[in-house]
């Protein structure tokens, strides 16, 4: 039998129950060819990125695999940023939710009293970023021996955040027979050397560009002179179908100078980037996440690991020099199945790293025939969509 529905797939009726009541019905490629290997106990390499259903992927084998005569911590998942460990714990907390699964997500930036606390009073799934993994771990309230499932999410991520070590000594604290999972965006020599040290004759499952929450993208781009990119963008911006929006920008310079612009230009903007606190990060993305701005412009930072609900469109300000950071730019919209919009500005000087972008995939990338491409940076955008 094809497997094609969470319906087509062994679980309890708790989890079952538990996904019919979240809207989940159709599999997502990800978790069609890795539920099922997973189910079986084996280690699974997986080539996904964020929004493509990959935290359900791993998280609804890792519930139904729980053992509730053991009180320790059972499932272990490592992410590099804290938005991403509260976005999937709280994604399994969802699935567990008839099981009673207790998940706990951990990380840097909260008060690790607290966390303790919740460990003690017993946490089956901890979800956490390496740093405060290990932290807890030489308070010794954290213990991995009873430890069954590992998953490395955004690993290559991680990896780029220099997490190596910390991810080997954490790995090297749990049980030998574990199972594990790997899930990355990309696949460098970095990540596969991390897979042959600590994998078991893995399953690889390679999602290709096409399937990763491109298929249901409308993506577009318009070519236009360097100094009308601003004139450009506020037309755009204009149209009502602009409801919610990242803006990616370069450099951390641009975002702010961008941001004003269009602030005094009307726009409700916020801005994001590497330079900030994590308390300016997080007001930046709550001010964003709750509507209170609706445009926010960003840098790469953004890029990864950033889950925001009901994103409309994406804006490439400027073109990126690497193609694949492209696909993880507009990845942060058309999640879960939505429909989506991506636009890239591409100026004269940017047509061949585009040309490098558009070579990557074999959805369609329309071109905005508009004004502003052939007229100059003071003419209106006409007859775009």
């Amino acid at each position: 039998m094809q497997i094609q529905t969470f319906k087509d797939l062994p679980l309890n009726p708790e989890i079952l129950r538990s996904i019919t009541e979240l809207g989940f019905d159709t599999l997502f490629p990800i978790q069609a060819q890795a539920i099922i290997p997973l189910f079986e106990g084996k280690d699974v390499i997986g080539q996904a990125q964020t929004g493509t259903g990959k935290t359900a992927a791993f998280g609804v084998p890792m519930i139904q695999g729980l053992n509730r005569d053991i009180r320790g911590v059972q499932g272990l998942v490592l992410v590099p940023t804290r938005e991403l460990a509260v976005q999937v714990a709280d994604n399994l907390s969802k699935f567990g939710k008839y099981s009673r699964a207790k998940v706990l997500a951990v990380y840097g930036g909260e008060s690790i009293n607290k966390q303790i606390h919740s460990l003690a009073s017993g946490v089956q799934i901890v979800v956490g970023t390496p740093g405060r993994i290990i932290d807890l771990m030489e308070r010794r309230v954290l213990n991995l021996g009873t430890i069954r499932f590992v998953v490395l999410d955004e690993a290559d991520r991680m990896l780029d955040m220099g997490f190596i070590e910390d991810m080997e000594f954490i790995l090297s604290k749990t049980p030998r027979d574990r199972q594990t999972g790997l899930f990355s965006a990309t696949m460098d020599e970095n990540v596969m050397r991390l897979t042959n040290k600590y994998m078991r004759n893995p399953q690889k499952i390679f999602v290709s560009k096409d399937e990763i929450a491109l298929t249901q993208m409308k993506q577009y781009y318009l070519v236009v002179n360097q100094g009308g990119k601003l004139n450009a963008l506020c037309d755009l911006l204009h149209d009502d179908r602009v409801e919610k929006a990242i803006i990616f920008c370069r450099t951390r310079h641009e975002t702010s100078r961008l941001a004003d612009q269009l602030y005094k230009r009307g726009f409700r903007t916020q801005v994001l980037h590497a330079g900030f606190t994590q308390a300016q990060r997080d007001r930046s993305i709550n001010e964003f996440r709750h509507g209170r701005r609706n445009l926010l412009v960003a840098t790469d930072v953004a890029a990864r690991g950033l889950d925001i609900p009901d994103i409309t469109h994406i804006f490439n300000y400027d073109v990126p020099a690497d193609p694949p950071v492209y696909f993880h730019r507009i990845g942060r919209t058309a999640r879960k199945g939505e429909d989506g919009t991506a636009i890239t500005l591409v100026s004269y000087g940017e047509i061949s790293n585009f040309n490098n972008i558009k070579a990557l995939t074999k959805t369609r990338i329309e071109e905005i025939k508009g004004k502003v491409a052939s007229q100059g940076e003071d003419s209106p955008v006409q007859g775009f969509f």
